[in-house]
């Protein structure tokens, strides 16, 4: 998987496009960021990870989630992008744009694609 293909997946959500954050390209839905890649250039930098779930997943497979210390204390966790397996990202970037949209659009969203689309 590339950011590429993230792009593509998460462009056909309601409210996402692409933006910039502290100089760096990202994709923004309602205004905030969604995700970005990371500047190592191989990760994808995905918000709205709690803690608990973003240390097990980097415990359970530390070839593909991981985190540097500057997100060590923000709920966010670092994908591999070339490990991952896609359904994984898309998980994760279908749930951090479901809680940065508005009720009307999730419930619109849901009626067409079903809550768990």
């Amino acid at each position: 998987m590339t950011y590429e293909d993230v792009r593509a997946f998460a462009s056909r959500l309601p409210g996402v496009e692409d933006a910039t954050a502290y100089g760096r390209p990202c994709l923004k839905a309602h205004g905030k960021i969604l995700v970005r890649p990371h500047e190592d250039g191989e990760s994808l930098v995905c918000l709205g990870v709690p803690f608990d779930e973003r240390d097990m997943l980097v415990e359970a497979e530390p070839d593909i989630f991981h985190f540097t210390d500057h997100y060590r204390n923000y709920p966010i966790v670092l994908v591999r992008l070339a490990a991952a397996h896609p359904g994984t990202v898309r998980r994760l970037v279908l749930r951090q744009w479901r809680a940065t949209a508005p009720k009307k659009v999730l419930k619109a969203w849901d009626e067409a694609h079903g809550e768990q689309a």
